[in-house]
Order: C-alpha cells, then sequence, then structure tokens
C-alpha cells in the first residue's frame, strides 16, 4: 500500500497525485479474488439467484436478481457463487468492453449461482462495493483491461492476476460514502438523460428497420436464393489482436462499429495482429459485416462499409460477406440483412454459453434466403430507402450527438469522484492508510491459522484373484 501523495497509477488518475488521506492498493489487498464459496452456506431447499451474464446492465452497475432457484438444484454445477455485496466484473470479451460490471444486491437469501465468465470481488472493508463498482466502471479502466487480455480469438479473458494487481486510490471510509451519494446522485440525472437517449435509439432503429421491411415486402415476386449461392468469396472471420498502447500496430475495428446498423468509423483500435497473417482482412468497399456474437439483443446486427480499400482489418467476432457484384448489390444485401425478418431469424438460431455470448456460425449467415430482383430493380429499391432514410438521418445524427455527450459526461464524473474534486475531504477522517493497514495485518493473522491437515480415507485393499493369494510363511 501507499501512502497519500503518491503517484496514481494503473489508469486510475494518471500523473496526479492522491489527495490527503488516500492510500493507494492492490485489489489483492483489498478483496479476496473470486472466493470459492458463500460465508454461510444454504441448505439444499433454500431458493437463491440464479444469475446469467444477461441479467447484468451494461454501463449502469444494475443487475436482474429475480430468477430464484433452490440450491440444490444446481450447486453441484460448475457456476460463480457470489452473495450480497459482492462485486462482478465479467471477465470475457465483448462482456468486460461492454461494462457488465455490478454490485450484486438484491439476491434471494443474499446468495446467487452466475455465469462462470464473471471475477467476483468481496471487499475486505477497506473499500466500499458501490465505490469498487463506480471504479471499475470508467471506460479507462476497461480500457486497460482489455489491453491484458488473454486466450484464443472470441474467447479472450483479464486473466485473475491481472486484476488482483490492479492499483486502485483508496479514500478514508467515510469520504468513500460521500463519493458514493455524490456519484448516485449524479448519475441519476445523467441515466434520466440516457433513458431517453435509448428510447430515441431504438425508435430510430425500428423506424430504419420499417423502412427496409416495407422496401423488401414489394419485391414478393423476386426469386429467392441464398446469401452463400451469390457470394464473390466465402464468408470470413476477423482476427482479434491485443491493443497496442503506443499508437503503432494495425487499425483494428471493434464490435461497435457495426452495433447500430451503420457502419461508425469511430470505433477502431490499434493492435498488434501480424501483417502478414491479416494481409486478406483488409477492408474494402461495400464488404458486409455480421457480429458472430454479441448480448442476445444484438447478435446477427450487420453493417456495410463505404470507404479506401485497407483502412483497416476486422475482429473475430465479425464475420465478412462480399457478393457477387454480378448478380447482387452489396448495398441491397446489407439492406435485406438489417430487416426484421433476418434478425429474428438471426438470433432464433443464436447459441450460446449460459446465455451469456450467443453466436451465429457462418452456415447460418450463409442460408439468408434473399430476394433477387433484376440489378437495376435492386438499385433502384436502395435509391428508395435512401430518399426515405434522408428524414431520418438528422433525427438520428441527434441522438448520436447526445450518446456521446452523454458518455462524455459519466467519463468526467468519474474523474472528478477519483481525484477527489467531487466530494469534499475532511482532516478529521481517519486516513486510509491506517484502515488498511489494520486489514493487511488481520488478513496476516489468519493466514497463519493453519487449518488441520486433511485425514486421508484409507486405501480400500485390492480383491485377491486366483494365483495371487498370500504364500505361506
Amino acid at each position: 500500500m501507499t501512502d497519500s501523495g503518491a503517484e496514481v497509477s494503473a489508469g486510475a488518475v494518471p500523473g496526479s497525485a492522491l489527495p490527503a488521506g488516500w492510500a493507494l492498493a492492490t485489489l489483492a489487498e483489498l478483496c479476496e479474488v473470486n472466493p470459492r464459496a458463500f460465508t454461510e452456506e444454504p441448505d439444499d431447499d433454500d431458493l437463491i439467484s440464479q444469475v446469467p451474464m444477461a441479467a447484468v446492465e451494461a454501463e449502469t452497475g444494475r443487475i436482474d436478481p429475480s430468477m430464484h432457484v433452490p440450491y440444490g438444484d444446481l450447486k453441484k454445477k460448475s457456476l460463480t457463487r457470489f452473495q450480497e455485496d459482492d462485486v462482478l466484473f465479467a471477465k470475457i470479451t465483448p462482456c468486460m468492453e461492454n461494462g457488465k460490471i455490478a454490485k450484486a444486491q438484491g439476491l434471494a437469501a443474499g446468495r446467487a449461482l452466475g455465469s462462470t465468465e464473471f471475477h467476483v470481488l468481496r471487499s475486505h472493508g477497506g473499500v466500499l462495493p458501490e465505490y469498487l463498482m463506480y471504479y471499475l466502471l470508467q471506460r479507462n479502466v476497461r480500457r486497460l483491461a482489455e489491453q491484458h487480455m488473454s486466450g484464443a480469438v472470441g474467447q479472450r479473458r483479464v486473466p485473475r492476476p491481472y486484476l488482483e494487481g490492479l492499483k486502485i486510490p483508496v479514500p478514508p471510509l467515510t469520504e468513500q460514502h460521500r463519493i458514493v451519494a455524490k456519484l448516485d446522485e449524479q448519475l441519476a440525472h445523467v441515466e434520466a438523460g440516457e433513458a431517453a437517449v435509448g428510447r430515441a435509439i431504438v425508435e430510430t432503429a425500428q423506424l430504419r428497420a420499417s423502412v427496409a421491411d416495407a422496401a423488401i415486402q414489394r419485391l414478393a415476386d423476386a426469386p429467392v436464393k441464398q446469401l452463400g449461392e451469390i457470394l464473390a468469396e466465402p464468408l470470413r472471420n476477423g482476427v482479434s489482436a491485443k491493443a497496442t498502447q503506443d499508437g503503432s500496430g494495425v487499425r483494428t475495428l471493434t464490435l461497435s462499429a457495426v452495433t447500430y446498423d451503420e457502419f461508425d468509423d469511430r470505433f477502431t483500435k490499434m493492435t498488434s495482429a501480424n501483417p502478414e497473417r491479416v494481409a486478406s482482412l483488409w477492408l474494402k468497399d461495400g464488404d458486409i459485416f455480421v457480429e458472430r456474437s454479441n448480448s442476445a439483443e444484438l447478435v446477427g446486427t450487420s453493417a456495410i462499409y463505404h470507404g479506401p480499400s485497407n483502412w483497416a482489418i476486422y475482429p473475430d467476432l465479425l464475420i465478412r460477406a462480399r457478393v457477387d457484384r454480378s448478380v447482387a448489390l452489396p448495398d441491397f444485401v446489407a439492406l435485406v440483412l438489417r430487416t426484421r425478418r433476418v434478425q429474428f431469424y438471426f438470433r432464433q438460431r443464436a447459441r450460446g454459453l449460459s446465455g451469456s455470448m450467443p453466436k451465429i456460425d457462418q452456415s447460418t449467415i450463409e442460408s439468408v434466403e434473399i430476394p433477387l430482383p433484376s440489378l437495376t430493380r435492386q438499385e433502384e429499391t436502395v435509391r428508395w430507402v435512401q430518399r426515405q432514410e434522408e428524414e431520418i438521418d438528422p433525427l438520428a445524427a441527434t441522438v448520436g450527438q447526445a450518446q456521446a455527450e452523454s458518455g462524455n459526461l459519466r467519463a468526467a464524473l468519474f474523474h472528478a469522484a477519483f481525484s477527489g474534486a467531487l466530494a469534499p475531504q475532511d482532516p478529521a477522517d481517519e486516513p486510509a492508510s491506517r484502515l488498511l493497514d489494520r486489514i493487511r495485518t488481520r488478513c496476516e493473522a489468519a493466514a497463519k491459522v493453519k487449518k488441520p491437515p486433511r485425514k486421508r480415507a484409507p486405501r480400500p485393499r485390492k480383491p485377491t484373484t486366483s494365483g495371487q493369494e498370500a504364500l505361506p510363511l
């Protein structure tokens, strides 16, 4: 632990000094990371909460613990145990990047079994769970964690040792209460605004989908082919690599680039992808990208890229479709893919572990039925949709700007909170270092209490077989 006045690191408030009375501590010093048991084991008949990844909201810290199950039904399953006031941290991509982080609260009987893709943090008492949750929800903290993910593409996770070593600024406990109260108050205003923006986003997307639906329904007399029959080359998954910290490397799309049915070039990052390995993944004008994995409501979302060749590559969670332009226009195919009929088809066929990361595969995408009128009629359809959407674009731009401002406001609030500028300091507060020292002493004493050695059950004697009886002495 570091006393106040030391430089803050770990992506919290880089380069700034800690306020008086604050200390710097690692999560391993502040919490039990991934405790394996409840403080008190429930009975088999006790109802507890079941919390899949989908029950944790992105960015808000909210959790839905309303699904109740008898403990005995699931206790032998490979699920994560946690209890009231633990902090959940989604470790797998893209749930971690999306901000699936929450304080466990409102659990049935105070306990729950949940997705195995959660890290669980149980405070030793030196940090409030709410303070810790807000700290981890910061975008810069998640971006830093993303750079330390490991594992196979599409299954990259934040490793436990990284989380244990993450340093966070710790104010005096009483000041933590003041900071959390202030954040609760201010974020309630932000969330009210975000809810209105969220409704506008949904309505805008529904409006666009209605236009696409209307356009394709006018082609009921056209012949139909599967997408796999009109491709210029096979579907291709992308490649995910670690983000670089110095701005060097290969520009790579993030999943958010296509999340809103419209390509958005703001969402890229520089990665350490091997240029030779990814030579075939550079974007070309007219490429269509489909999200093969995301949350249940977003899997199968697609968008078309229009821009210069070789501007960026795309990640493993996207699948690229390049259509044969002699039979289909890329914009027309992209239009079909974002109709509600196709989106419903994708989501019905998505599969995933514990419902946390539903996925569709290439065969599902290849089987999408595409009405295929003449190229002239396809072009007329695309132009008709563009004219309709020109009426929607100003509304969408306003909504997008409001969403960006909301994110910036959250970031500014968190920055103020974790640099000591949001709530007043009180010299009478017990310095955090003193409390943390007591906790460290208590933890060291607990670790010295050795558990009695487990008695090994005697091995059963092997039955003797014919011809192997003991020899007479």
